[in-house]
């Protein structure tokens, strides 16, 4: 059944030069791609606000790109967010991060895939997306592997993309219906309309899986 889409894309011709320009980059590179932003687009406080915070908190800041991206997708795998939980980082690929590295996110503490930083970024991001109740050793887990101003731009950059990814589940928007014909930034297996299609529908797909999610919920009080 197809899903309804709940709010409009902004139409390109009624967007400013700067904004156009902006949407021609989401277009060429991705991280956000066209739809999410069209979406924000209908404000330009709103488009300008994540735009510019998505360039400093996610692409550059103080902490390493790959292990913001791995936040970003344990976000996406925990509140099912499709639309994000289906994008990767090209710049973290340049980094490393392998697809491999995706798959046992919401399990990580038991995983191989990761180090212990990574772990620990991950037990942050854990913590604040399903409210989880910290103390003095679990803060000494975070000192020890970030500085004070890692931990704040990695705790503001998963409370933003926690925050918008919450919210774009909700309007069922997709890839490859705005600015289409591109593939940036788009995971393995959905790098076109038909391919997204086969992917959504194989039994493996991560969304169909909502045991970690309980789970997990049930840890947080959710």
């Amino acid at each position: 059944m197809t899903r309804k889409q709940r709010i409009s894309y902004a139409p390109l011709g009624k967007m400013d030069h700067a904004m156009r320009a902006e949407m021609q980059r989401c277009a060429r590179e991705g991280t956000p791609r066209p739809e999410s932003s069209a979406v924000r687009a209908h404000v330009p406080a709103c488009f300008w606000s994540f735009a510019n915070s998505w360039r400093d908190l996610f692409k550059n800041g103080v902490c390493d790109h790959a292990i913001k991206e791995l936040a970003r997708v344990y976000v996406s795998r925990s509140v099912k967010c499709e639309y994000c939980g289906n994008q990767r980082s090209i710049q973290a690929a340049g980094q490393g991060l392998s697809e491999a590295q995706y798959d046992e996110l919401l399990d990580f503490e038991k995983s191989a895939r990761y180090d212990e930083r990574q772990k620990a970024a991950l037990a942050y991001a854990e913590a604040i997306t399903w409210r989880l109740d910290t103390d003095d050793a679990f803060w000494g887990r975070m000192y020890r592997h970030f500085s004070e101003a890692e931990l704040v731009e990695l705790g503001c950059f998963i409370a933003l993309t926690m925050g918008q990814q919450s919210w774009l589940r909700l309007l069922n928007i997709e890839h490859h219906q705005y600015m289409a014909g591109t593939s940036a930034s788009l995971a393995p297996g959905f790098e076109s309309p038909e391919a997204l299609a086969r992917s959504r529908a194989s039994p493996d797909y991560w969304a169909k899986d909502g045991s970690a999610q309980v789970e997990k919920g049930k840890a947080g009080g959710g």
